[in-house]
């Protein structure tokens, strides 16, 4: 078995100093006067202000905050206190934070946390998955919790070479599991982790007994066919899509030229303010969100976590359907999937949950329903 090993974050004081001088000297970009940007109305998913992009006035708030009022020491001592670990597989090491349920029976999960996020955005979550008896919970729902950072996403990588993509990284958790000694264990996704659960289910088919996720990306395919008795809320529900996805740049950008951008991110912390704000929003707290973008810019993993997506965009695409049963929970201001196509690419989906609250990041804006969500699809397969 490879060695495992414990692993501490550190921030050397001098990158601090550099971080503080540069955002001293932030030279913010122009825009447009607020009438001629907005009318106030919302566009789909683009809240007022947000449709040419992220407004000065949210990268300057941050910046201000991360100059005079953000604790970074406090952030890591809090980040120190979850037990992490790196692993080398596949040439590559990973970085994981793993804690063990003091519940014998506990089921092991693997979560994986999407872009710009990171690992921090389970770590509100691994109380009461791994102890719901000190929760108000049921001590059946415990998890034996594994989240690992993303191949270049902050402490993993970043990789020295091609080829990391989904079906990849799905392999390197599989063996992950195995080494902590989880012969069956499930997982859950978001966003990028979304797009991986179903390929751990694909490579792992024997040890995964279930995959949950908050999105399930399947889409039309442009036959008319697939467009007959949809209702009229699907309808409208994939005008919403087409909106959310037109003013995700991030995608596109990041899977043709990561490293083009790149270059910005890795020069100015303001840059990757914008960058991660353009769907961190507002949905989690100022410190929440700059301890996100802290950890990229301090590892300077802008790069390498682009090339993730360039990676999957340019990968085989999975010519078989997902078979290991799949749960749906899904967010009242996320892009809510249509059923007829995920079952299309999924053929064993047991458990489809929509909800009236919570957003793309619903680990931080409806943990509750979230972890609720988990224990009860969970339940199904114990």
């Amino acid at each position: 078995m490879a060695e495992i090993t414990p692993f501490r974050i550190d921030i050397p004081q001098a990158d601090l100093d550099d971080l503080q001088d540069r955002l001293a000297r932030t030279r913010f970009a122009g825009e447009l006067p607020e009438d001629q940007v907005t009318d106030g109305t919302p566009q789909g998913p683009i809240p007022p202000g947000w449709e040419q992009g992220v407004p000065v006035s949210y990268v300057r708030a941050l910046v201000e905050y991360w100059r005079d009022g953000f604790d970074w020491r406090a952030q890591e001592a809090w980040l120190n206190g979850f037990p992490q670990f790196v692993t080398e597989i596949d040439g590559l090491e990973v970085h994981f934070v793993h804690v063990r349920s003091p519940e014998p029976g506990a089921t092991p999960l693997v979560l994986t946390h999407g872009w710009p996020n990171s690992f921090v955005e389970y770590l509100d979550l691994v109380g009461p998955l791994t102890d719901p008896a000190a929760h108000g919970g049921d001590p059946a729902d415990a998890f034996h919790v594994v989240i690992p950072s993303l191949p270049g996403f902050t402490f993993t990588g970043p990789p020295k070479e091609k080829g990391w993509d989904a079906e990849r990284t799905a392999r390197a958790w599989a063996e992950l599991m195995r080494r902590l000694g989880y012969p069956r264990y499930g997982a859950h996704g978001n966003d990028a982790g979304a797009v991986l659960a179903p390929f751990i289910g694909r490579v792992d088919p024997t040890h995964v007994i279930g995959l949950h996720v908050n999105q399930i990306f399947s889409f039309p395919t442009g036959d008319p066919v697939e467009f007959e008795g949809l209702t009229r809320a699907e309808f409208e529900y994939l005008d919403f899509l087409q909106g959310f996805v037109e003013h995700a740049i991030h995608d596109r950008v990041q899977q043709a030229q990561p490293q083009t951008v790149a270059h910005a991110l890795s020069d100015s912390p303001a840059g990757q303010v914008a960058w991660s704000g353009q769907l961190l929003g507002d949905v989690a707290s100022p410190d929440v969100i700059l301890t996100n973008v802290a950890l990229y810019w301090f590892t300077n993993t802008s790069a390498s976590s682009g090339r993730w997506y360039y990676d999957n965009h340019h990968a085989r695409q999975p010519l078989e359907p997902t078979t290991v049963p799949i749960g749906l929970a899904s967010f009242a201001f996320d892009f809510r999937p249509i059923r007829r196509f995920a079952e299309r690419d999924h053929k064993n989906i047991v458990h489809w949950n929509q909800y009236d609250r919570g957003s793309h990041w619903a680990a931080h804006d409806a943990p509750d329903l979230l972890v609720k969500d988990i224990r009860e699809f969970f339940a199904l397969l114990r």
